[in-house]
């Protein structure tokens, strides 16, 4: 029988409350294999550890980078009243490039190619204004209209108990309620070097590591799961943390 109390990682400064498990995972980038098995996992340790209140945490960067961004999308949406689902920085790059083409230029550096081919479109390897343009275009047609609805309906944070949930970290020294998005979608050195406590255990992705990496006041569970194969999940139970993997 699944223990949370015999967690390796064990904190008894945080807790959430009695009856909640939260079941948080990481970036997925397009690897829409992965979560589907991820999700299979999920349901399964649920099945055979009923708790009253299992809540599934999406943590942002859902697409982009991987082969199948428009297919991981179609799997949230599968799994939306179940689940809170959190922005992460690359969930800015489809808004942005319709309304502006030539944010193509930044977003095919972060995998937006790829996101792309996935809603059927033929991008060359570097375009020009003129295919930029057209790439939009077909975008706006091709993408569904559930699919924009979601990643324009994304939190940027969610709190429970002595537990923060964010994409990217947030920065030190600033009350939660005064964080900027900018920060909770990109920060990095700050946060990541920040070894004071912060207001809430901070459980977070954006920045990849090759294993769950655990710390004081925070864990990433960001383990580059494009390029890695490895989708981390932390299970969250009272005040221990387990983590499941693909």
């Amino acid at each position: 029988m699944w223990n949370p109390r015999s967690s390796q990682h064990h904190r008894r400064s945080a807790r959430l409350p009695d009856g909640v498990r939260i079941y948080a995972i990481g970036d997925i980038h397009g690897r829409a294999d992965l979560l589907e098995t991820m999700l299979s996992k999920i349901d399964v340790h649920c099945g055979l550890h009923p708790t009253a209140n299992p809540i599934t945490v999406f943590l942002g960067d859902y697409i982009d980078r991987g082969p199948a961004s428009r297919e991981v999308l179609d799997l949230l949406l599968g799994r939306k009243r179940e689940a809170v689902f959190l922005k992460g920085n690359h969930e800015t790059f489809v808004p942005r490039f319709l309304s502006n083409p030539a944010v193509l230029d930044e977003w095919r550096l972060c995998g937006g190619l790829e996101t792309l081919v996935s809603y059927g479109l033929k991008p060359s390897i570097n375009p020009d204004a003129v295919e930029q343009i057209r790439l939009a275009e077909e975008l706006a047609r091709s993408i569904p209209s559930e699919h924009l609805e979601f990643l324009g309906s994304l939190d940027l944070s969610f709190g429970c108990q002595d537990f923060l949930f964010v994409h990217a970290g947030i920065r030190p020294g600033v009350p939660i309620r005064n964080q900027k998005e900018e920060d909770l979608l990109w920060i990095r050195e700050e946060f990541l070097s920040c070894e004071q406590p912060f207001e809430n255990f901070v459980v977070h992705g954006h920045t990849p590591v090759l294993t769950p990496d655990v710390r004081s006041n925070r864990i990433n569970i960001d383990t580059g799961a494009f390029a890695t194969g490895r989708l981390t999940c932390a299970v969250i139970e009272g005040a221990a943390i387990d983590t499941l993997s693909t």
